[in-house]
């Protein structure tokens, strides 16, 4: 297969495949041929990120991200894509082992913020308990000269409820509860804009979202930033 990219999954498999699915629904295509050629690896038994990077003596999603890349780079894709913004904690080092671009989601969905909210300053960013604490969004919303504003401990807790109790224990979107924390980072924080800063988030907005939130997706970003370089590539 020629002019296809290498999609890293499974972190977890639900937010995957909304990923997927948004993908296919957003493609320019009007025949079978006309859909984008790719490869999925869903390694679903990744150890959990936030685990790690809260607690090093857990299991290292590292390895077996790092074995996925090199298993993959040897088929030669165009580009990799990581569907998992917390995996982005160890992009330096994967994109080290690799001569092949890894699209970076945190910093593209930044990007996104000055086109579609010119007018924003203060940036708030849900996200899982560890893409929180490592820092990942902080450098790209600090380059644009944003004021990072971050959930306090109270909506932490109920975003990690949201994602883990939820989605990936029950495949269930609370939609109260994600409103609710829009809601929250909206009216009470005084953000401008909110970064969706989890898969599982793109997934609930994805299945729940009847409102007008100034919002930015990073899975959706994603997306599209996938499709333009796949398309780029396609026309070589």
């Amino acid at each position: 297969m020629k002019n296809f990219f290498s999609i890293i999954g499974g972190m977890g498999t639900e937010a995957t495949e909304s990923y997927i699915h948004v993908l296919n629904k957003r493609t320019p295509a009007h025949s079978d041929q006309d859909y984008l050629n790719y490869i999925l690896v869903n390694h679903a038994t990744i150890p959990d990120r936030t685990d790690y990077i809260l607690d090093n003596s857990k299991p290292n999603p590292l390895v077996p991200l790092m074995d996925d890349i090199k298993q993959q780079s040897s088929l030669k894709p165009n580009f990799f894509v990581i569907p998992c913004n917390t995996a982005h904690y160890f992009y330096s080092k994967l994109q080290s082992i690799t001569d092949i671009p890894i699209l970076h989601m945190p910093k593209e969905a930044v990007k996104e913020i000055g086109l579609v909210y010119p007018k924003a300053k203060k940036v708030g960013l849900i996200a899982t308990r560890g893409t929180i604490y490592d820092g990942i969004y902080d450098n790209e919303i600090s380059n644009f000269n944003y004021e990072l504003v971050k959930p306090t401990k109270h909506i932490e807790d109920e975003t990690m409820d949201l994602i883990y109790k939820y989605i990936k224990e029950k495949n269930i979107v609370n939609a109260e509860l994600y409103h609710h924390i829009l809601d929250e980072m909206i009216n009470e924080m005084k953000c401008d804009v909110v970064i969706l800063g989890c898969t599982e988030l793109s997934l609930a907005q994805e299945r729940a979202s009847d409102h007008n939130y100034p919002l930015v997706d990073a899975q959706s970003v994603l997306v599209d930033r996938t499709i333009d370089m796949a398309l780029h590539n396609k026309q070589k």
